[in-house]
Protein backbone atom coordinates (compact mmCIF):
# COMPACT_ATOMS: atom_id res chain seq x y z
CA UNK A 1 0.00 0.00 0.00
CA UNK A 2 1.21 3.36 0.90
CA UNK A 3 3.78 4.25 3.77
CA UNK A 4 4.13 7.76 4.66
CA UNK A 5 7.48 9.41 5.94
CA UNK A 6 8.20 12.73 8.07
CA UNK A 7 8.73 15.43 5.18
CA UNK A 8 8.66 12.83 2.20
CA UNK A 9 6.40 11.61 -0.47
CA UNK A 10 4.51 8.68 0.10
CA UNK A 11 6.29 5.29 -0.69
CA UNK A 12 4.39 3.27 -2.87
CA UNK A 13 4.35 -0.63 -3.65
CA UNK A 14 2.05 -2.40 -5.51
CA UNK A 15 -1.86 -1.77 -5.13
CA UNK A 16 -4.04 -4.29 -5.30
CA UNK A 17 -7.25 -2.60 -6.69
CA UNK A 18 -5.62 -1.06 -9.80
CA UNK A 19 -5.99 -3.25 -13.37
CA UNK A 20 -3.68 -1.99 -15.93
CA UNK A 21 -5.46 -0.40 -18.77
CA UNK A 22 -8.72 0.63 -16.82
CA UNK A 23 -7.34 3.47 -14.56
CA UNK A 24 -8.11 5.85 -17.35
CA UNK A 25 -11.31 4.03 -18.67
CA UNK A 26 -12.45 4.94 -14.84
CA UNK A 27 -11.12 8.38 -15.07
CA UNK A 28 -12.95 9.13 -18.48
CA UNK A 29 -16.07 7.92 -16.86
CA UNK A 30 -15.48 10.46 -14.06
CA UNK A 31 -14.32 13.32 -16.41
CA UNK A 32 -18.08 12.68 -18.25
CA UNK A 33 -19.38 12.95 -15.03
CA UNK A 34 -17.98 16.58 -13.86
CA UNK A 35 -19.07 17.58 -17.63
CA UNK A 36 -22.67 16.80 -17.08
CA UNK A 37 -22.92 17.74 -13.63
CA UNK A 38 -20.35 20.37 -13.02
CA UNK A 39 -19.39 21.72 -16.16
CA UNK A 40 -22.97 21.53 -17.95
CA UNK A 41 -25.33 22.27 -15.08
CA UNK A 42 -23.73 25.31 -14.28
CA UNK A 43 -21.82 26.88 -16.47
CA UNK A 44 -23.97 26.40 -19.28
CA UNK A 45 -26.43 28.55 -17.88
CA UNK A 46 -24.44 32.16 -17.56
CA UNK A 47 -24.53 32.98 -21.84
CA UNK A 48 -27.96 31.89 -21.36
CA UNK A 49 -29.09 34.58 -19.30
CA UNK A 50 -29.56 36.78 -21.98
CA UNK A 51 -31.60 35.04 -23.84
CA UNK A 52 -33.45 34.22 -21.35
CA UNK A 53 -33.84 37.64 -20.58
CA UNK A 54 -34.98 38.55 -24.28
CA UNK A 55 -37.51 35.75 -24.60
CA UNK A 56 -39.27 37.16 -21.91
CA UNK A 57 -39.32 33.37 -20.29
CA UNK A 58 -38.42 35.69 -16.65
CA UNK A 59 -37.08 39.06 -15.86
CA UNK A 60 -33.52 40.29 -14.74
CA UNK A 61 -34.11 39.55 -10.78
CA UNK A 62 -35.84 36.31 -11.71
CA UNK A 63 -32.54 34.75 -13.56
CA UNK A 64 -30.45 35.98 -10.70
CA UNK A 65 -32.95 33.90 -7.88
CA UNK A 66 -32.37 31.07 -10.86
CA UNK A 67 -28.57 31.22 -10.54
CA UNK A 68 -28.90 30.75 -7.31
CA UNK A 69 -30.92 28.31 -7.01
CA UNK A 70 -28.05 26.22 -8.61
CA UNK A 71 -25.43 27.02 -5.58
CA UNK A 72 -28.51 25.90 -3.38
CA UNK A 73 -28.75 22.98 -4.76
CA UNK A 74 -24.90 22.29 -4.97
CA UNK A 75 -24.68 23.13 -1.38
CA UNK A 76 -27.84 20.39 -0.76
CA UNK A 77 -25.97 17.60 -2.79
CA UNK A 78 -22.36 17.87 -1.08
CA UNK A 79 -24.57 17.02 2.15
CA UNK A 80 -26.34 14.69 0.91
CA UNK A 81 -23.96 12.48 -1.03
CA UNK A 82 -22.94 9.96 1.22
CA UNK A 83 -25.85 9.31 2.43
CA UNK A 84 -27.45 8.66 -0.95
CA UNK A 85 -24.25 6.37 -1.76
CA UNK A 86 -25.24 4.43 1.28
CA UNK A 87 -28.46 3.52 0.40
CA UNK A 88 -28.01 3.07 -3.62
CA UNK A 89 -24.63 2.40 -4.29
CA UNK A 90 -22.00 5.19 -5.75
CA UNK A 91 -22.13 4.09 -8.90
CA UNK A 92 -25.31 4.14 -9.21
CA UNK A 93 -25.92 7.64 -7.38
CA UNK A 94 -23.57 8.86 -10.06
CA UNK A 95 -25.13 7.35 -13.17
CA UNK A 96 -28.35 8.57 -11.44
CA UNK A 97 -27.15 12.16 -11.07
CA UNK A 98 -25.75 11.92 -14.87
CA UNK A 99 -29.55 10.86 -15.64
CA UNK A 100 -30.92 13.74 -13.88
CA UNK A 101 -29.07 16.60 -14.95
CA UNK A 102 -30.09 15.44 -18.79
CA UNK A 103 -33.25 15.70 -17.73
CA UNK A 104 -33.12 19.18 -16.06
CA UNK A 105 -31.98 20.43 -19.47
CA UNK A 106 -34.79 18.74 -21.19
CA UNK A 107 -37.33 20.22 -18.78
CA UNK A 108 -36.22 23.73 -18.76
CA UNK A 109 -36.46 23.59 -22.44
CA UNK A 110 -40.01 24.63 -21.48
CA UNK A 111 -40.35 27.97 -19.12
CA UNK A 112 -44.13 26.28 -17.45
CA UNK A 113 -43.21 29.04 -14.17
CA UNK A 114 -40.49 29.99 -12.08
CA UNK A 115 -41.27 27.42 -9.42
CA UNK A 116 -40.57 24.77 -12.32
CA UNK A 117 -37.47 26.44 -14.05
CA UNK A 118 -36.20 27.01 -10.56
CA UNK A 119 -37.08 23.29 -9.02
CA UNK A 120 -35.17 22.19 -12.21
CA UNK A 121 -32.20 24.56 -11.44
CA UNK A 122 -31.61 23.37 -7.76
CA UNK A 123 -31.55 20.01 -9.07
CA UNK A 124 -29.03 20.50 -11.31
CA UNK A 125 -27.18 21.93 -8.43
CA UNK A 126 -28.00 19.03 -6.67
CA UNK A 127 -26.42 16.29 -9.24
CA UNK A 128 -23.53 18.90 -9.26
CA UNK A 129 -22.78 18.29 -5.58
CA UNK A 130 -23.25 15.20 -5.34
CA UNK A 131 -21.37 14.23 -8.63
CA UNK A 132 -18.37 16.33 -6.93
CA UNK A 133 -17.91 14.41 -3.59
CA UNK A 134 -18.57 10.73 -5.01
CA UNK A 135 -16.87 10.52 -8.43
CA UNK A 136 -13.68 10.68 -7.20
CA UNK A 137 -13.87 8.45 -4.51
CA UNK A 138 -14.89 5.38 -6.48
CA UNK A 139 -12.20 5.87 -8.77
CA UNK A 140 -8.94 6.75 -6.79
CA UNK A 141 -9.32 3.49 -4.46
CA UNK A 142 -8.45 1.68 -8.00
CA UNK A 143 -5.66 3.98 -9.04
CA UNK A 144 -2.30 3.89 -6.93
CA UNK A 145 -1.00 6.82 -4.85
CA UNK A 146 2.10 7.72 -7.13
CA UNK A 147 -1.24 8.32 -10.10
CA UNK A 148 -3.55 9.96 -7.95
CA UNK A 149 -2.87 13.67 -8.74
CA UNK A 150 -3.08 13.03 -12.37
CA UNK A 151 -5.92 10.59 -12.66
CA UNK A 152 -7.94 13.38 -10.44
CA UNK A 153 -6.84 15.83 -12.70
CA UNK A 154 -8.37 14.19 -15.43
CA UNK A 155 -11.55 13.76 -13.66
CA UNK A 156 -11.93 17.24 -12.83
CA UNK A 157 -10.61 18.47 -16.06
CA UNK A 158 -14.79 18.04 -17.45
CA UNK A 159 -15.26 21.24 -15.22
CA UNK A 160 -13.28 23.17 -17.37
CA UNK A 161 -14.63 21.50 -20.23
CA UNK A 162 -17.95 22.75 -19.31
CA UNK A 163 -16.74 26.70 -19.06
CA UNK A 164 -15.20 26.36 -22.19
CA UNK A 165 -18.12 24.97 -23.93
CA UNK A 166 -19.78 27.85 -22.07
CA UNK A 167 -18.18 30.35 -24.22
CA UNK A 168 -18.16 28.10 -27.48
CA UNK A 169 -20.84 25.67 -27.73
CA UNK A 170 -23.99 27.77 -26.44
CA UNK A 171 -23.96 30.75 -28.46
CA UNK A 172 -23.95 28.43 -31.21
CA UNK A 173 -26.84 27.12 -30.25
CA UNK A 174 -28.53 29.92 -29.41
CA UNK A 175 -28.42 30.55 -32.94
CA UNK A 176 -31.00 27.90 -33.38
CA UNK A 177 -33.38 29.26 -30.60
CA UNK A 178 -33.28 29.52 -26.92
CA UNK A 179 -35.56 26.07 -26.38
CA UNK A 180 -33.10 24.10 -29.19
CA UNK A 181 -30.67 25.28 -26.83
CA UNK A 182 -31.75 23.58 -23.64
CA UNK A 183 -32.45 20.50 -26.39
CA UNK A 184 -29.18 20.64 -27.52
CA UNK A 185 -27.54 20.32 -24.35
CA UNK A 186 -29.88 17.39 -23.11
CA UNK A 187 -28.96 15.95 -25.91
CA UNK A 188 -25.19 16.23 -25.10
CA UNK A 189 -26.08 14.97 -21.66
CA UNK A 190 -27.34 12.03 -22.57
CA UNK A 191 -24.25 10.89 -25.39
CA UNK A 192 -22.04 11.41 -22.21
CA UNK A 193 -23.96 9.58 -19.63
CA UNK A 194 -24.72 6.74 -22.10
CA UNK A 195 -21.35 6.74 -23.42
CA UNK A 196 -19.71 6.33 -19.52
CA UNK A 197 -22.54 4.32 -18.21
CA UNK A 198 -20.41 0.72 -18.71
CA UNK A 199 -16.91 2.73 -17.64
CA UNK A 200 -17.32 2.95 -13.78
CA UNK A 201 -15.68 0.73 -11.79
CA UNK A 202 -16.99 -1.92 -9.53
CA UNK A 203 -16.80 -0.61 -5.75
CA UNK A 204 -14.03 -1.43 -3.42
CA UNK A 205 -14.47 -2.97 -0.02
CA UNK A 206 -14.07 0.60 2.71
CA UNK A 207 -10.64 -0.06 3.46
CA UNK A 208 -11.74 1.26 7.56
CA UNK A 209 -9.02 1.73 10.47
CA UNK A 210 -8.94 -0.18 13.35
CA UNK A 211 -11.44 1.73 15.74
CA UNK A 212 -8.66 2.12 18.78
CA UNK A 213 -6.96 4.45 15.86
CA UNK A 214 -10.16 5.95 14.61
CA UNK A 215 -11.22 7.56 17.85
CA UNK A 216 -7.33 8.92 18.25
CA UNK A 217 -6.76 10.37 14.92
CA UNK A 218 -10.36 11.07 13.72
CA UNK A 219 -9.87 14.81 12.24
CA UNK A 220 -6.13 15.76 12.04
CA UNK A 221 -5.41 19.52 12.98
CA UNK A 222 -4.05 19.93 9.74
CA UNK A 223 -7.39 18.34 8.11
CA UNK A 224 -9.84 20.76 10.05
CA UNK A 225 -7.18 23.27 8.33
CA UNK A 226 -7.80 22.16 5.01
CA UNK A 227 -11.20 22.74 5.00
CA UNK A 228 -11.06 26.12 5.95
CA UNK A 229 -8.01 26.85 3.69
CA UNK A 230 -10.74 25.23 0.37
CA UNK A 231 -13.48 27.63 1.67
CA UNK A 232 -11.29 30.68 1.78
CA UNK A 233 -9.98 29.56 -1.99
CA UNK A 234 -13.71 29.14 -3.30
CA UNK A 235 -14.00 33.19 -2.24
CA UNK A 236 -10.93 33.87 -4.06
CA UNK A 237 -12.42 32.63 -7.16
CA UNK A 238 -15.79 34.23 -6.97
CA UNK A 239 -14.27 37.43 -8.19
CA UNK A 240 -13.31 36.19 -11.46
CA UNK A 241 -16.43 33.36 -12.05
CA UNK A 242 -18.81 35.61 -11.45
CA UNK A 243 -17.82 39.36 -12.55
CA UNK A 244 -14.42 39.27 -15.21
CA UNK A 245 -17.00 39.63 -18.37
CA UNK A 246 -18.58 42.75 -16.66
CA UNK A 247 -15.13 44.74 -15.51
CA UNK A 248 -14.08 44.13 -19.02
CA UNK A 249 -16.84 44.50 -20.90
CA UNK A 250 -18.68 47.70 -18.55
CA UNK A 251 -15.80 48.55 -15.96
CA UNK A 252 -13.35 49.01 -18.52
CA UNK A 253 -15.54 50.05 -21.33
CA UNK A 254 -13.91 47.22 -24.10
CA UNK A 255 -17.85 45.92 -24.41
CA UNK A 256 -19.29 42.33 -24.29
CA UNK A 257 -17.12 40.87 -27.21
CA UNK A 258 -14.34 41.05 -25.15
CA UNK A 259 -15.10 40.59 -22.02
CA UNK A 260 -16.74 37.19 -23.51
CA UNK A 261 -12.99 36.81 -25.06
CA UNK A 262 -11.63 36.32 -21.42
CA UNK A 263 -14.09 33.84 -20.15
CA UNK A 264 -13.18 31.87 -23.09
CA UNK A 265 -9.45 32.41 -22.10
CA UNK A 266 -10.65 31.30 -18.14
CA UNK A 267 -12.35 28.66 -19.72
CA UNK A 268 -9.01 27.42 -21.48
CA UNK A 269 -7.44 27.30 -18.51
CA UNK A 270 -9.77 25.43 -16.85
CA UNK A 271 -9.21 22.80 -18.93
CA UNK A 272 -5.38 22.10 -18.54
CA UNK A 273 -5.28 23.76 -15.03
CA UNK A 274 -6.38 20.08 -12.87
CA UNK A 275 -4.17 18.30 -15.82
CA UNK A 276 -1.13 20.15 -14.32
CA UNK A 277 -1.90 21.02 -10.58
CA UNK A 278 -2.73 17.11 -10.93
CA UNK A 279 0.74 16.04 -12.29
CA UNK A 280 2.46 18.21 -10.08
CA UNK A 281 1.32 16.95 -6.56
CA UNK A 282 2.08 13.31 -8.03
CA UNK A 283 5.70 14.61 -8.26
CA UNK A 284 6.18 17.21 -5.75
CA UNK A 285 3.76 16.02 -3.43
CA UNK A 286 0.29 17.75 -2.36
CA UNK A 287 1.25 19.75 0.73
CA UNK A 288 3.69 21.68 -1.23
CA UNK A 289 2.40 21.50 -4.20
CA UNK A 290 -0.97 23.38 -2.84
CA UNK A 291 1.36 25.95 -0.56
CA UNK A 292 2.54 26.87 -4.30
CA UNK A 293 -0.77 26.96 -5.73
CA UNK A 294 -2.19 29.44 -3.34
CA UNK A 295 0.42 32.03 -3.96
CA UNK A 296 0.36 31.50 -7.31
CA UNK A 297 -3.11 32.15 -7.11
CA UNK A 298 -3.34 35.02 -5.13
CA UNK A 299 -0.38 37.02 -7.51
CA UNK A 300 -3.45 36.01 -10.16
CA UNK A 301 -6.06 37.56 -8.72
CA UNK A 302 -4.86 40.25 -7.06
CA UNK A 303 -2.98 41.32 -10.43
CA UNK A 304 -6.29 43.50 -12.39
CA UNK A 305 -5.61 45.77 -9.03
CA UNK A 306 -1.96 46.15 -10.35
CA UNK A 307 -2.78 46.56 -13.73
CA UNK A 308 -5.60 46.33 -16.32
CA UNK A 309 -3.31 45.88 -19.84
CA UNK A 310 -4.52 43.32 -21.81
CA UNK A 311 -0.85 40.92 -21.01
CA UNK A 312 -2.13 41.26 -17.07
CA UNK A 313 -5.69 40.36 -18.09
CA UNK A 314 -4.84 37.41 -20.24
CA UNK A 315 -2.62 36.00 -17.21
CA UNK A 316 -5.01 36.29 -15.08
CA UNK A 317 -7.78 34.86 -16.34
CA UNK A 318 -6.00 31.27 -17.45
CA UNK A 319 -4.12 31.21 -14.04
CA UNK A 320 -7.25 31.85 -12.24
CA UNK A 321 -9.72 29.82 -14.60
CA UNK A 322 -6.91 27.27 -14.32
CA UNK A 323 -7.34 26.73 -10.50
CA UNK A 324 -11.12 27.06 -10.73
CA UNK A 325 -11.41 22.97 -11.32
CA UNK A 326 -7.09 22.70 -10.76
CA UNK A 327 -7.46 22.97 -6.99
CA UNK A 328 -9.54 20.06 -6.55
CA UNK A 329 -7.33 17.48 -7.02
CA UNK A 330 -4.34 19.19 -4.81
CA UNK A 331 -6.87 19.00 -2.11
CA UNK A 332 -8.83 15.62 -2.50
CA UNK A 333 -4.63 14.32 -2.92
CA UNK A 334 -3.88 16.08 0.35
CA UNK A 335 -6.51 14.38 1.92
CA UNK A 336 -5.16 11.27 0.92
CA UNK A 337 -1.89 12.17 2.15
CA UNK A 338 -3.52 13.38 5.82
CA UNK A 339 -5.78 10.40 6.05
CA UNK A 340 -3.89 7.24 4.81
CA UNK A 341 -5.40 4.74 6.46
CA UNK A 342 -9.05 4.52 6.34
CA UNK A 343 -10.85 5.12 2.53
CA UNK A 344 -14.48 5.90 4.73
CA UNK A 345 -12.12 8.60 6.36
CA UNK A 346 -11.25 9.97 3.52
CA UNK A 347 -14.75 10.14 1.89
CA UNK A 348 -15.86 11.72 4.97
CA UNK A 349 -13.09 14.89 4.58
CA UNK A 350 -13.47 15.01 1.19
CA UNK A 351 -17.63 15.64 1.79
CA UNK A 352 -17.05 18.13 4.43
CA UNK A 353 -14.23 19.68 2.43
CA UNK A 354 -16.73 20.24 -0.70
CA UNK A 355 -19.66 21.43 1.74
CA UNK A 356 -17.23 24.06 2.75
CA UNK A 357 -16.49 24.58 -0.62
CA UNK A 358 -20.00 25.51 -1.50
CA UNK A 359 -20.53 27.51 1.87
CA UNK A 360 -17.85 29.76 1.19
CA UNK A 361 -18.77 30.23 -2.47
CA UNK A 362 -22.38 30.69 -1.53
CA UNK A 363 -21.70 33.27 0.74
CA UNK A 364 -18.90 34.83 -1.49
CA UNK A 365 -21.16 35.52 -4.43
CA UNK A 366 -24.21 37.40 -2.38
CA UNK A 367 -21.52 39.12 0.39
CA UNK A 368 -19.52 40.61 -2.93
CA UNK A 369 -22.99 41.41 -5.04
CA UNK A 370 -23.87 43.57 -2.08
CA UNK A 371 -20.48 44.88 -1.73
CA UNK A 372 -20.48 45.65 -5.81
CA UNK A 373 -24.01 47.40 -5.03
CA UNK A 374 -22.85 49.51 -1.83
CA UNK A 375 -19.31 50.79 -3.90
CA UNK A 376 -21.15 51.43 -7.27
CA UNK A 377 -19.67 49.20 -8.91
CA UNK A 378 -16.16 48.88 -7.81
CA UNK A 379 -14.65 45.83 -9.69
CA UNK A 380 -11.51 46.34 -7.85
CA UNK A 381 -12.41 46.18 -4.35
CA UNK A 382 -13.50 42.43 -5.15
CA UNK A 383 -10.17 41.07 -6.88
CA UNK A 384 -8.50 42.67 -3.74
CA UNK A 385 -10.85 40.96 -1.17
CA UNK A 386 -10.56 37.40 -3.39
CA UNK A 387 -6.40 37.87 -3.40
CA UNK A 388 -6.91 38.57 0.30
CA UNK A 389 -9.16 35.16 1.05
CA UNK A 390 -6.28 33.13 -0.36
CA UNK A 391 -3.61 34.68 0.54
CA UNK A 392 -5.31 33.69 4.23
CA UNK A 393 -5.40 30.36 3.27
CA UNK A 394 -1.79 30.45 2.27
CA UNK A 395 -1.04 32.19 6.14
CA UNK A 396 -2.71 29.49 7.29
CA UNK A 397 -0.64 26.86 5.85
CA UNK A 398 2.56 27.94 6.66
CA UNK A 399 1.16 28.86 10.68
CA UNK A 400 0.63 25.47 10.60
CA UNK A 401 3.50 24.24 9.29
CA UNK A 402 5.83 26.48 11.62
CA UNK A 403 3.71 25.29 14.51
CA UNK A 404 4.21 21.62 13.87
CA UNK A 405 8.24 22.14 13.36
CA UNK A 406 8.31 23.63 16.33
CA UNK A 407 6.28 20.98 18.31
Amino acid sequence: MTELNAGSKPRVHAWPHERPGSTWLYAVAGLSASLVGLGLARFSYTPLIPALIAAKWFSASDVVYLGAANLAGYLAGALAARAVAARIGTVRALRAMMLLATLSFFASAAPVSFTWFFAWRFLSGLTGGIIMVLAASVILPHTSPARRGIVGGVIFAGVGLGVAASGTLVPLLLKEGLQQSWYGLGALSAVLTLASWWSWPAEAKTATAPSHYAKQHHTPTAARALLIQYGLNAVALVPHMVFIVDFVARGLGQGIAAGSRYWVLYGLGAIVGPLITGHLGDRSGFGPALRAAFLIEAVAVLLPTVSTAPVSLIVSSVVVGGFTPGIVPLVLGRIHELVPHSTEQQRATWSHATTSFALFQAAAAYGFSWIYAQTGGDHLVLFALGGGAVVLALAIDLGLALTTRKA
